[in-house]
This record gives C-alpha cells, sequence and structure tokens, in this order.
C-alpha cells in the first residue's frame, strides 16, 4: 500500500506525483491512498461528529483519510466487519472475508462458536434506514441464518448459541 501525503488542495484529486504513485501502484496490483496529514490534524482537533462532517463538506471530501486508509487496508487484508447492538453497547467486529456465522460468532467468544445454533441478521442499510432492529423486524428484514450462512460486510448480528 502506497500513501501519498498532500497539501491540503491536494487532497480531494491528488497532484502530478500522487498519479505516478497510482499508476505504479496498480502496475504492482497494490493500493494507493492520497491523504493531507494537515487536514487530519485539523480534523482531529474538532470536537463533534456534526463538526468533522462539516468540516470536510466545506473541504470538498465525504470522508477522512483516515477512513479511505482503514478502508483501503481491510480491502487488502480481505477483512470485513459485522456489528452487535444490545441497550448498552453497539460493536464492531473483524473476520475474513468468507467466514461462516458460527467462525463470526466465535470471534465474540469460543462458547459462541461451539455452541452456534443460529444468527439473527440484518443488512446495516436495512438496520440504518428502518431505524434499528424493532424497525427491521417489522418490515420483515430480520433473517435467520444456519451455519452455512457467509458473513457479509455490515451485518447486523445477534448469535443464538448453547453451550
Amino acid at each position: 500500500m502506497y500513501v501519498c501525503n498532500v497539501k491540503e488542495d491536494e487532497a480531494k484529486d491528488g497532484n502530478s506525483l500522487t498519479k505516478i504513485v497510482e499508476e505504479k501502484a496498480t502496475k504492482e496490483g497494490a493500493t494507493c491512498v492520497v491523504i493531507s496529514a494537515k487536514i487530519e490534524s485539523e480534523i482531529a482537533q474538532l470536537g463533534s461528529e456534526e463538526e468533522k462532517l462539516e468540516f470536510l463538506k466545506d473541504i470538498g471530501l465525504t470522508e477522512t483519510g483516515l477512513s479511505r486508509l482503514i478502508f483501503a487496508g481491510y480491502k487488502m487484508l480481505n477483512l470485513i466487519t459485522f456489528f452487535t447492538v444490545g441497550p448498552k453497547e453497539a460493536r464492531a467486529w473483524t473476520v475474513k472475508k468468507g467466514a461462516k456465522a458460527p467462525e463470526s460468532a466465535g470471534v465474540i467468544h469460543t462458547d459462541f462458536e461451539k455452541g452456534f445454533i443460529r444468527a439473527e441478521t440484518i443488512a446495516f442499510n436495512d438496520y440504518t434506514t428502518l431505524k434499528g432492529e424493532s424497525g427491521a423486524k417489522d418490515a420483515g428484514k430480520l433473517r435467520l441464518e444456519g451455519k452455512e450462512y457467509v458473513v457479509q460486510d455490515g451485518d447486523v448480528m445477534h448469535f443464538r448459541f448453547n453451550v
């Protein structure tokens, strides 16, 4: 992975040197991410998510360089994220792309994998658009998945198990 640090006004589209690095990365089957450390430093100083999003919008960006770097790293390492959501906390978990439901449950606790029964699953977009688990359930978007289910990036999951 190549990471190019550029001036603030070049963060969106890069510059002539980043184009050369991007071409080299493409030839090597590598990834190139363009960021501005100055912008990242300024974003880190901001308080709320709203302030960060407004700042990004003002400079013509939709996400931080750090986010692009993380996504590129996940893609390069063939990783995905699934979520567990409860009344007290929401948590992200990382598994290899292609992981089945029991293996993913095992990331949380080995007993979850050993005693796996099923996974109650909601796609991330359904979860967010329908305002959570109850909205997704009411819309028929909650699925019961078995041992052969391949977890998808962004799935919101509740594992049923018996040990």
